[in-house]
């Protein structure tokens, strides 16, 4: 979820192009699945210690995605807050996937941010509040009704997410999940949003008074 903005304390908002934001954003995530599927076969001797191409690629991955994150605050002056716990996720994860070298760490990442961020929805949604509301409001302007709908399904997406990623990861090869990582879990967040279309329609800012 690499796509929501808020604004970062002492920052002015700055306009970039949606193309170089896209390549901020994906390029990393493209560039580590090119580098498994070279590298997937091989095996590599450093200091004394074999490493296969998962564990080369995820350590190339880490230190990009900090780079692609730091260019995109540069150029748009914010990040959201997603962004930066996905970002400090990746670099704990990552890291302990080089470090031990233990692919398992890495695959467990998306697991966490999905529990995490559904774990806060759920927080908000027990007081009452839509958290979701604060870092997408400019982007999908809708009423309180809309808000509070929108972050229960976000919610339970989030966690039927991390679900399917634990159940995958433990069953299948690691190039499949892979191809599920880099793919399935981008398209289906597209396509819940894609899914959402009828309620951005009834609970838009023209139809304050609807209610769920």
């Amino acid at each position: 979820m690499t796509e929501q903005t808020s604004p970062a304390a002492g920052s002015d908002d700055k306009k970039i192009s949606p193309l170089w934001k896209g390549v901020l954003e994906y390029g990393p995530v493209v560039l580590f699945f090119v580098a498994y599927l070279r590298l997937k076969e091989q095996s590599f001797e450093i200091a004394g210690t074999s490493y296969d191409g998962f564990i080369v690629a995820t350590a190339g991955f880490v230190p990009l995605m900090v780079l692609s994150t730091l260019a995109l605050w540069k150029l748009t002056g914010k990040l959201s807050k997603m962004q930066v716990l996905t970002l400090v996720l990746i670099v704990v994860f990552g890291g302990l996937s080089v470090w031990f070298n233990d692919e398992r760490f890495f695959k467990m990442k998306p697991t966490m941010i999905y529990l995490i961020f559904g774990g806060l929805l759920g927080v908000g949604l027990l007081r009452g509040q839509s958290y979701l509301r604060v870092v997408m409001e400019e982007m999908m302007p809708l009423n309180e009704a809309g808000w509070m709908i929108l972050t229960r399904r976000l919610c339970a997406f989030f966690l039927a997410l991390a679900l399917a990623n634990e159940i995958i990861w433990r069953s299948v090869s690691t190039e499949t999940w892979v191809y599920f990582k880099t793919f399935g879990l981008t398209l289906g967040m597209f396509a819940f949003f894609m899914t959402q279309a009828k309620l951005f329609q009834t609970y838009g800012p023209e139809d304050p008074d609807q209610q769920g």
